[in-house]
């Protein structure tokens, strides 16, 4: 049976919010950024006036003001848009309960099982897309086809407020022009590595010898194969559907440039208790420690290594990212950025072999002082104990990256 896959793409999704808010603004451009005290300062999002303009996601404010100086830019409310996210998935829920959202702004829908009640796919697009605009006063693109990869491609073929039809009849008339970077998993790295060998468009790419991708991109090669011929079989979950925690990570754009190992050591140290203290709240330990830098220059570095025993102590996962840090850290540039990540999540208290030697115990001391320290907080507040090193620098040492970290929500790797 041919299944009838949506994608809903709201259009500018932050800035049409806004737009709706402040009517005045509809006429001038506008981008939603971060804060610029905070050294959040980027484009998270631009309306429709400021894009041509070359305004972009992910740009810092003063380059996006070199680019249009008349930009008017807003702060982020993350509160207004959930709730606007919250009311366009209340439209959905009418036609499906299947409703796998991808961000705040996206989301599939599959209306297989709802044809005999609001008709056809395109029907039901159409109908979708004339509510959101009636009822919340933003536009959507929408992809109706057979699986979620090529709906994706569809919504994001046309924009603002289109509705795109790709099956098997135009496939390849749509798709195999189009960029391989627009094809969903084909980050800037995978894009890089294609185009070395000669594949630019989905099209080269759905017609290259599957033998050949699997040489230069193993098992993901076999997989974007797949995708690029319109080939995908992933169900679209039901709303009810809880997907399953697998890592936990905690980053922070730092209020000043870290410059030396003993503020990379500090910020370690808070980030480590945030995550472990949240795998806490999921009654899981981890079994790998990831950490993640970004220089001023933008340059990113992450490495991971694989822990002797699951654990969700913060002393143990801040002192295995530091090795990482000191081991792969050269201090070309200073810091932004820094992250650390608890992957490959296990339960707390599953079985498992236990040492011989005192690493084991100082690993159990360590989680009985970080389960007190959580006791203490939630009752008297953060920084109602705080380690004594972080009272070595009061600005990097007044963070509080579990409550006051602000996650912008984007979907699968981050587009």
């Amino acid at each position: 049976m041919t299944r009838n896959i949506l994608h809903v793409d709201q259009n500018c999704f932050y800035a049409s919010v806004e737009m709706q808010r402040h009517p005045e603004l509809r006429n001038r451009p506008i981008a939603v950024c971060g804060s610029q005290e905070a050294r959040h300062g980027i484009v998270l999002t631009a309306n429709y006036l400021a894009k041509p303009l070359g305004v972009k996601t992910g740009m810092a404010i003063w380059q996006a003001k070199q680019k249009c100086p008349d930009l008017v830019v807003l702060p982020p409310d993350m509160a207004e848009y959930i709730r606007f996210s919250k009311m366009a998935r209340e439209i959905y829920a009418d036609y499906t309960d299947q409703i796998e959202p991808f961000g705040l702004d996206e989301a599939w829908l599959d209306v297989t099982g709802s044809a005999g009640l609001y008709g056809n796919a395109m029907e039901i697009a159409l109908e979708i897309s004339r509510r959101i605009k009636f009822e919340l006063g933003i536009t959507a693109s929408v992809g109706v086809a057979d699986n979620k990869i090529t709906a994706k491609l569809g919504s994001d073929y046309k924009k603002p407020d289109a509705i795109t039809r790709i099956e098997k009849d135009n496939y390849k008339e749509i798709v195999y022009p189009l960029p391989v970077g627009d094809l969903l998993y084909v980050g800037p790295a995978t894009a890089e590595k294609l185009r070395r060998v000669g594949i630019t468009t989905i099209g080269a790419l759905a017609e290259s010898p599957v033998e050949f991708l699997h040489r230069r991109l193993g098992k993901m090669g076999i997989i974007l194969h797949t995708f690029a011929n319109g080939r995908d079989i992933s169900p679209v979950q039901t709303t009810e559907y809880v997907p399953t925690i697998k890592s936990v990570g905690n980053s922070a754009t730092t209020p000043r440039d870290l410059i030396n190992n003993d503020d990379v050591r500090l910020m370690l140290l808070l980030l480590a208790e945030s995550v472990c203290c949240r795998m806490r709240e999921l009654a899981s330990c981890c079994t790998v420690v990831e950490v993640y830098v970004r220089d001023t220059e933008l340059h990113s570095l992450i490495r991971q290594r694989k822990l002797t025993s699951p654990s969700c102590a913060s002393a143990e996962l801040a002192d295995t990212a530091y090795a990482l840090f000191l081991a792969n850290y050269h201090w070309e540039k200073p810091i932004r950025s820094i992250g650390i990540r608890g992957s490959e999540l296990v339960e707390a208290g599953a079985y498992e072999q236990t040492s011989l030697f005192p690493e084991e115990q100082r690993r159990d001391r360590w989680e009985r002082i970080d389960k007190a320290v959580d006791v203490l907080r939630q009752r008297y507040g953060y920084l109602s104990v705080q380690r004594a090193v972080l009272k070595t620098d009061p600005l990097l040492g007044s963070i509080n990256p579990k409550d006051d970290h602000t996650v912008h929500p984007v979907g699968y790797f981050g587009r």
